[in-house]
């Protein structure tokens, strides 16, 4: 449960489950319901693609490259907390969400689903580090099942999240998302913070 909870919390900042629903929002003021949810359902399973891509080949992916398993945890607790930063501060940047010119094309396309939804929104760099962090980190299978199942928990939520996206943004307003946002991103520059220091711990530099 522990993993489980751990998983959910790091991919739901890093997803942006919040963000996208009013990004997704003001994409779409201009489609049909029945469109929007063509848009949400394709995004969502090209983004679920996406990151169990990752989940599977991540380590073979990191072996490819060289790179070991604390040097992964170290880069992905420093790039998570910048993106908690990001949050508790209010900035915006390509971590999480789109940049100008990302965004701009977005809105000159007909079909949002693949881009920008499912890439950058939903299964961008932080999300792609996190879940290669999370289950590369997996000591047992049912650590690493867990993490799948958290993947797909969050992005069913995140498919929720779009079907109601103009309500929600009605509902809580900036002010509402602020706050949300602020609290979710001191938790993951706490959770952030931990792996930066598990990976310092397991790389061996400090006992030499």
């Amino acid at each position: 449960m522990n993993t489980f909870l751990v998983a959910f919390a790091t991919l739901f900042a890093t997803v942006g489950v919040a963000d996208i629903a009013f990004l997704f929002a003001a994409l779409t003021k201009d489609n049909t319901p029945a469109q929007r949810r063509v848009f949400a359902t394709r995004g969502v399973l090209v983004a679920l693609a996406i990151l169990l891509f990752f989940a599977f080949l991540g380590n073979s992916i990191l072996d490819l490259f060289g790179i070991t398993i604390p040097a992964l945890r170290t880069a992905g607790g420093v790039l998570l907390l910048l993106i908690a930063i990001d949050m508790v501060f209010a900035r915006h940047s390509g971590g999480t969400g789109t940049t100008d010119e990302e965004e701009i094309e977005a809105r000159q396309s007909h079909d949002i689903s693949v881009f920008p939804l499912a890439m950058p929104l939903m299964a961008g760099p932080g999300a792609i580090s996190a879940v290669i962090l999370l289950t590369t980190g997996a000591r047992t299978d049912l650590d690493f099942w867990l993490v799948l199942a958290a993947i797909v928990a969050i992005l069913a939520l995140a498919w929720l999240t779009l079907l109601i996206a103009i309500p929600i943004q009605r509902l809580l307003g900036l002010t509402g998302l602020s706050v949300v946002s602020r609290v979710v991103g001191i938790l993951l520059a706490a959770l952030a913070v931990q792996f930066v220091f598990d990976g310092i711990a397991a790389s061996g530099l400090l006992a030499s």
